[in-house]
């Protein structure tokens, strides 16, 4: 990375711009820059920042990774906490915060990778040294299980639920749960992937990491009028997802408010409830299947997207012309009292089984305003009726609380849930 200067509100400057410069399987349903753009956190932006290796502004209301536009790249990691001591925690979470803050305005972690003392491991582990920040985003979550230290049970929101076991669930304890997660997006992988790395690093000896993914070839998107992106199964994903722009329907469906907190809970106030699914698809199977039989499935054609008997993907679907067990029937809000995620997820490849099949499949990331409200009812009915079940297994799983934004320089990761002040 190329050192850089922020102004004093803490947000990157100009320089920093420009500097170095990815429910169940739920498939179906900037401002102009020039050549620099900023994405304030919770805000929608043009593809413009993506092109010119923009930053994402780090403070704000919201995290960003959330309502912002989607990346090309993930690079996810849960956390054990292994560390007691509440004081040291804390502070690996302010010094995370730091770290994040100058990584995703495209600076180097501490006094960078280079150029201290000789006798002292560097700051920074400097494989981003010379990159854009590539629209790097970092999202800290926190749980279930944390809430199980540091005296904070009474904490630990309602909607902040564990989740059940599901029809045709085949989990994996070495990919599933997590005391505390981050997630990485970024257009460029090796930045999304120093971003995780350097944080690992800083929090050696208090953390360490549980799992972690990676992902390609974002799945949905949050951005009105952005070409609707394809899953491994080559179908259309997330054609009605929540944009960033939709602010009522953020304030609806995904942000935490006032009166969904009591009085022990209200950190989470402006923040979200994220669920994160690791998908494997069947692939071969999926491949010798018939097109017709595919279409069927998913309640959509595979060139245009457009639901079954319409002509255009955004055409409203008529969801009892398709097939009972179609997923897009299943999964829509209609179906479903109207339950609604936005979903940022992302498609993986990790080698073979080892049977020669591939290792593939979806990562899959929705956030609620409410887990019990959202993933877990909507999950329920894809899980028992759902035709596509027949070509997907969920094979690990998680959920986290995910606090508001860092307001402002002083602000840090978790403030209002640990300090006493807050």
């Amino acid at each position: 990375m190329t050192e850089t200067q922020e102004t004093k509100d803490g947000s990157p400057s100009r320089r920093a711009l420009i500097g170095w410069g990815g429910a169940g399987l739920a498939l179906g349903a900037a401002a102009a820059g020039g050549a620099v753009a900023m994405a304030k956190a919770g805000n929608d932006v043009d593809p413009a920042a993506a092109e010119a290796g923009g930053a994402v502004e780090f403070h704000g209301a919201h995290q960003a990774g959330i309502a912002t536009p989607v990346q090309d790249r993930l690079h996810f990691a849960a956390f054990d906490v292994k560390t007691d001591d509440r004081a040291e925690f804390v502070q690996m979470l302010k010094d995370w915060t730091e770290a994040a803050r100058r990584m995703t305005a495209g600076r180097p972690v501490g006094e960078g990778a280079y150029g201290g003392l000789a006798e002292a491991p560097p700051d920074d582990t400097g494989e981003a040294l010379g990159l854009k920040p590539s629209r790097l985003t970092l999202t800290i979550g926190f749980g279930p299980s944390l809430f199980d230290r540091f005296g904070l049970a009474d904490r630990r929101p309602a909607a902040l639920a564990d989740l059940p076991p599901f029809p045709g669930d085949n989990l994996e304890k070495t990919r599933t749960g997590g005391d505390l997660c981050i997630q990485a997006c970024a257009d460029d992988p090796q930045v999304a992937v120093h971003a995780i790395r350097n944080l690992a690093r800083i929090g050696f000896g208090k953390v360490a990491v549980r799992w972690s993914q990676l992902g390609f070839g974002k799945t949905s998107s949050t951005t009105p009028g952005a070409q609707t992106p394809r899953n491994l199964f080559g179908f259309k994903d997330g054609t009605r997802n929540i944009a960033g722009t939709e602010t009522d329907r953020l304030k609806k469906f995904v942000w935490v408010g006032d009166g969904d907190v009591d009085r022990k809970s209200d950190w989470m106030t402006g923040g979200s409830y994220l669920v994160a699914r690791r998908i494997r698809m069947n692939i071969e199977t999926w491949d010798r299947t018939p097109l017709q039989e595919q279409e069927d499935i998913f309640g959509r054609d595979k060139g245009e997207g457009a639901p079954v008997g319409k002509a255009k993907e955004h055409d409203a679907p008529f969801l009892k012309a398709m097939k009972p067990d179609a997923h897009v029937r299943l999964a829509h809000p209609e179906s479903n009292d109207g339950i609604t995620i936005l979903r940022r997820g992302y498609s993986f490849t990790d080698g073979t089984d080892g049977l020669g099949r591939l290792e593939a499949g979806l990562f899959f990331l929705a956030y609620q305003r409410d887990v019990r409200k959202g993933f877990i009812p909507l999950q329920r009915r894809l899980a028992a009726h759902d035709a596509l079940n027949e070509y997907i297994q969920h094979v690990g799983s998680a959920v986290f609380a995910v606090p508001p934004g860092v307001r402002d320089s002083g602000d840090w990761w978790g403030r209002a849930l640990f300090s006493k002040e807050a």
